[in-house]
């Protein structure tokens, strides 16, 4: 009896309410993330029946993708495609415009829509900047191009083509919109979705489930 192993404690058996305890902390993270895809879901095919306005028609344009390879609208001729303007190195919303757009990827991973995301900031995001930005995002290959090229012509075509802001903003960076926007399979602007408000995925997704049946 004078061995150290025979001074060891001994573990004593968790009880079944100990394991009750570890089960549920494991199982409600799980069944609130599925509690919200539902909900989500719901709310989609809740909203997907309204009427889209038509905004407008994107002109034609050709840029540069993450890969280095000519991209644009000849590229998106009877798709369906979400636009996005960021930029890699942005301090302020782009992250999250950036989030908000990887959120779509799963739910329309059985479709054909595409995701484009334009550099606000061409000069600093090469197409390897873009393509280490889209990695870190999970971009789907195939599925969500980043664009760069020249600068006059990505502002002209957020301004002119998109109808919205952009601006030189100085040391602090592009001026640029926070809006996400729907085109359609004809290239005429569908809708427009401030990443920054809580719904605008649910809005976004629903809006690109009613185009894909029309």
């Amino acid at each position: 009896m004078s061995s150290a192993s025979s001074l060891a404690p001994t573990r004593a058996p968790l009880s079944w309410r100990a394991l009750a305890w570890k089960a549920t902390l494991i199982l409600i993270p799980l069944l609130t993330a599925a509690g919200l895809l539902v909900l989500r879901q719901m709310q989609v095919a809740r909203l997907a029946n309204h009427a889209l306005p038509k905004d407008g028609v994107v002109p034609p344009f050709q840029l540069i993708d993450q890969n280095g390879q000519p991209f644009g609208s000849q590229q998106l001729l009877g798709k369906i495609w979400i636009a996005d303007f960021v930029y890699s190195t942005c301090p302020g919303p782009c992250p999250m415009i950036s989030s908000r757009m990887s959120e779509t990827q799963k739910p329309l991973r059985d479709t054909d829509v595409k995701l484009v995301s334009f550099s606000v900031d061409p000069q600093h995001d090469t197409p390897a900047v873009l393509r280490d930005y889209a990695a870190r995002l999970n971009a789907q290959p195939g599925r969500w191009q980043f664009l760069t090229g020249d600068k006059n012509t990505i502002y002209w075509l957020v301004r002119d083509g998109f109808k919205l802001a952009t601006a030189e903003g100085g040391a602090a960076g592009p001026i640029h919109s926070t809006r996400m926007v729907l085109v359609d399979r004809s290239g005429v602007i569908r809708g427009y979705y401030d990443a920054t408000d809580a719904d605008a995925v649910t809005r976004l997704l629903a809006d690109t489930n009613h185009l894909l049946r029309e």
